[in-house]
């Protein structure tokens, strides 16, 4: 695999972001990889989960939110966050036209890229990977976060904890069933970090991902 740092120009008010581009050997598709509320993507668990990725041939651009770039505690407002995956989008289509682009995000990320695409319906987007969907806070179950799923046409694929704390397990299931184009994929004892205990579960993601993209026809350009 190889490694290239980049930096996405969001739009002149906002300014730019960081980037890393990871490209796998004999790649099969590209993902943008969107952070979580709590951490950018240089942490241990957005680097690791890139890696794993790129193992099952699947390349990834993940990138900061500007909220995070500059350092700034709350997460971005959703049109600063959907402008920041439509640029990350954009880039991937620049660099690998011919390869076929899912969208993805831990938590925050994913359900800003969700957001997104429920309001730009982009053909080019073969589907979304949930890693860990933040449901609801924590203590606090609820299902209004998931409402505009329903507007989503793109395939979806869960991967979700038995033990996510922000997404209570008979919930997250109920949402999923009533989705005709959703696979709930369970992670058993892991938490939102995906964390059993002492196990770290993150090199379970990247077969489960590449499993389910499979079925799309991934070599037709």
């Amino acid at each position: 695999m190889k490694s290239t740092s980049l930096q996405l120009t969001v739009s002149e008010t906002i300014g730019s972001v960081s980037a890393e581009l990871i490209e796998a050997d004999s790649a099969i598709v590209m993902i943008t990889l969107a952070h979580g509320a709590g951490a950018g993507m240089n942490h241990p668990f957005m680097v690791s989960l890139a890696n794993e990725l790129a193992l099952q041939g699947i390349s990834t651009i993940r990138f900061n939110f500007p909220f995070m770039e500059n350092k700034k505690g709350r997460p971005d407002v959703p049109a600063v966050a959907h402008q920041t995956i439509e640029t990350a989008i954009v880039k991937a289509q620049e660099l690998f036209p011919s390869l076929p682009l899912f969208v993805s995000g831990k938590s925050f990320g994913g359900r800003m890229s969700s957001q997104y695409l429920a309001k730009a319906k982009l053909d080019v987007v073969k589907g979304i990977i949930f890693f860990g969907f933040p449901l609801h806070p924590a203590a606090k179950p609820s299902i209004e976060r998931a409402e505009h799923l329903n507007d989503l046409k793109t395939p979806m694929l869960f991967l979700q904890g038995t033990r996510d704390e922000l997404a209570e397990w008979n919930l997250i299931v109920d949402v999923t069933n009533k989705l005709p184009n959703a696979i709930l994929k369970k992670i058993e004892g892991a938490d939102h970090a995906f964390k059993a205990g002492k196990q770290n579960l993150v090199t379970t993601l990247g077969p489960l991902t590449k499993d389910w993209i499979s079925q799309f026809s991934v070599n037709q350009k």
